[in-house]
């Protein structure tokens, strides 16, 4: 009965729009007191049409507004543990948390009476020019978050020319992903335990045509990640084919897939600077250390002949120090002195974010979370929807305080509150 009286409620409601609608178009209109009607009909339009909350979800990547709507719509569509796994940091979360509230604590000072009309955001790393200075970081088991998963997220950096890194736990392989981006990306480098499963796996990528090999050294003791482990209890699906009881993803990932194996002899916890140097002993890519957060490490990472340094900690997923990557950043710029590119990621969540990272001497800014929110809401589109958001929102802050040019952001463009 409940039903049956809801839905004539709204046949009614349907047809008393129509009539308005039909009476707004008619020429009868005119000859019943002209616009004063149309006036009362609009009004009555706006009256009956559905209202929408400002909590609504976005429909579509282009309804994005900011990066946080399509977070919102992430969360709804992505599974219930592959969200923990976007959304964990370590410990009680201070590090990640500090890594936002460090950013804005920042702020911007503003230059007036500076010609603005032509904003140039190039940047060159390694002799190649980018149109902009946000990249894509390396995040592993993209496919948990949409079915497209990494090939998604390769066509949207192909789309809107964004230099990619992929992660050495990727669900699909370097090669249809460098088929995807149109070029070789950088990759990531986890590196085996077992030193022969290292130079395969190096011989494959350079293979491959990747240029930079990223080796990640903040995850080699381990992160206790607690909300990844919350949320995975409250996930009721059956995971057995993909996980096994302790929440190990299985099977291999591809770029593991028939590596040799042996006694740990190589990275994990034994790694030391050394490892650099027999990287460079097997390999002519460019090495970029990823995971620096001091003044010492960042000289002695120019001592062992890195090609680039990457602050970061990965994304609060990392040690539970509290300390944010754009606190850190200042210190490692001072020691390089310029003789490498600095990349940093941590919390980069809006353009004054980036210009924040840029203020502070990073050679380029990257970005994990927010793009995997737009794949989880809306595939490729997603993530072509926040680099699209992300660099619109650059634009209009160095226009609105004062720098044409990326060479003309530096610590006098920033403060501290």
């Amino acid at each position: 009965m409940h039903d049956t009286l809801e839905s004539s409620l709204e046949s009614r409601a349907v047809h008393r729009r129509d009539l308005l609608r039909w009476l707004a178009a008619s020429p009868l209109l005119g000859a019943l007191g002209g616009c004063g009607d149309l006036s009362l009909i609009g009004r009555a339009l706006a009256q009956e049409a559905p209202s929408r909350s400002l909590d609504d979800l976005v429909a579509s990547a282009q309804e994005a507004l900011d990066v946080f709507d399509l977070e919102k719509v992430a969360a709804e569509t992505v599974p219930t543990a592959h969200w923990g796994y976007i959304k964990t940091g370590v410990d009680g979360e201070g590090t990640q948390a500090n890594n936002r509230a460090s950013l804005e604590r920042l702020y911007l000072r503003a230059r007036r009476l500076v010609d603005v009309s032509n904003i140039d955001m190039r940047v060159s790393i390694f002799g190649r020019e980018w149109p902009t200075p946000l990249m894509i970081a390396p995040a592993g088991s993209q496919g948990a978050f949409h079915r497209d998963g990494e090939l998604a997220t390769a066509r949207a950096a192909a789309a809107r020319n964004h230099l990619q890194t992929l992660s050495s736990v990727s669900s699909t392989g370097v090669e249809a992903v460098n088929e995807a981006r149109g070029e070789p990306v950088w990759y990531q480098l986890y590196a085996p335990r077992y030193w022969d499963a290292t130079a395969d796996l190096i011989e494959r990528v350079r293979e491959a045509g990747c240029p930079v090999i990223v080796l990640t050294v903040d995850l080699l003791g381990g992160s206790n990640r607690l909300t990844l482990q919350r949320y995975g209890r409250t996930d009721d699906r059956n995971c057995d084919s993909c996980h096994r009881s302790g929440g190990r993803a299985d099977p291999v990932k591809p770029m593991y897939e028939g590596l040799p194996q042996g006694p740990p002899d190589s990275g994990g916890p034994t790694m030391t600077w050394d490892y650099v140097h027999r990287l460079r002993d097997i390999t002519d890519q460019r090495i970029v250390v990823k995971g620096l957060v001091t003044r010492e490490d960042a000289e002695l990472a120019l001592e062992h002949g890195v090609d680039g340094i990457w602050v970061s900690n990965h994304g609060g997923r990392a040690e539970g120090s509290g300390r944010a990557t754009i606190d850190a950043l200042p210190e490692v710029v001072e020691a390089v002195a310029g003789e490498v590119p600095i990349i940093v990621d941590g919390g980069f969540r809006r353009g004054t974010d980036i210009f924040k990272g840029i203020a502070r001497g990073a050679t380029a800014v990257a970005i994990g979370r927010p793009y995997l929110w737009g794949l989880g809401a809306f595939g490729q589109a997603g993530v072509e929807r926040v680099l699209e958001i992300l660099i619109e929102e650059l634009r209009i802050t160095m226009g609105a305080v004062g720098t044409p040019s990326l060479a003309d952001i530096g610590p006098h463009s920033i403060g501290v509150g």
